[in-house]
């Protein structure tokens, strides 16, 4: 049994929980993400880490309620309620942790945050500041009242650009298109990543193309069982079939096939809409 210590909702529609799993919290690392079972007849979650203290011996996760079980997590559980399982971490590190010191001292690395995946930015941006690495991050969202993480963020990165859609809060646009701006002002960048909805991602790489910035992105949407059983998670990377849980979750996102990735995620739209009575 895992222990929920703290919840908090981030906006109307995004929840935070800091839960106990010591085990876990020693061992994770930036980019890595666990299986969340609420109850013991409950389904398996995959969820990002979005931040770990090993001191303390906890794992940090953001819900959006999406189907029944995201929902029931959201909904039905609270701070000293105890979730039946909490496994992990799964899927491999971000690729900068295998990184030496000389490596890291050339790096400098630019985020695309999008909705929920702003929270799994969040310990990778912090690694890097640790380790001495500059960091610009973007975060995008609809509206300002959907931004999360920015106090945050303050404190891990070099710059923070806030984007939104309609222009309630900084720069008015998405965050490919605050990227475009920041290679127009001089910025360079050694890396990007972008973490957020598929077409984002898909987008961010098409920008990062253009401006010539190497890319990683996260495909952890696409998981279900999350140990390659399930088979789920496929993709198809530089032509290559790939799982997202074991051989990834980050990719080189000029060779992620996004269309693709993009229909298979419909094909759960369906149940997700029966679980939810639509």
């Amino acid at each position: 049994m895992f222990k929920i210590l703290e919840k908090k909702m981030l906006n109307p529609t995004i929840c935070k929980m800091v839960v106990e799993a010591p085990r876990v919290a020693k061992a994770a690392q930036p980019g890595q993400f666990l299986i969340v079972r609420a109850d013991e007849p409950g389904e398996r979650i995959p969820l990002t880490i979005s931040d770990y203290d090993r001191e303390a011996g906890t794992v940090t996760i953001v819900i959006q309620p999406i189907g029944a079980s995201t929902r029931s997590m959201v909904n039905d559980f609270e701070a000293g309620d105890f979730f039946a399982d909490v496994a992990g971490p799964l899927g491999n590190p971000s690729e900068f942790v295998k990184m030496s010191t000389e490596e890291l001292a050339e790096q400098r690395v630019v985020f695309i945050a999008g909705g929920l995946g702003t929270a799994p930015v969040y310990p990778q941006a912090k690694w890097l500041h640790e380790h001495g690495v500059p960091v610009d991050v973007i975060i995008g969202a609809r509206t300002k009242d959907l931004l999360i993480y920015e106090d945050e963020f303050k404190g891990v990165c070099d710059n923070l650009y806030m984007c939104t859609d309609d222009g309630s809060y900084g720069f008015k646009g998405v965050g490919t298109a605050r990227l475009e701006g920041l290679g127009a002002e001089g910025k360079t960048y050694t890396q990007a990543v972008a973490i957020g909805p598929m077409i984002m991602m898909k987008f961010s790489a098409l920008t990062c193309k253009k401006l010539g910035i190497p890319i990683v992105v996260s495909m952890n949407t696409l998981m279900v069982d999350g140990t390659g059983m399930c088979g789920a998670c496929r993709l198809s990377v530089g032509g290559v079939t790939r799982f997202a849980c074991v051989d990834g979750p980050e990719f080189d996102g000029y060779l992620v096939d996004f269309d693709e990735a993009m229909r298979r995620s419909a094909q759960y739209k369906a149940e997700e809409g029966r679980s939810n009575g639509k």
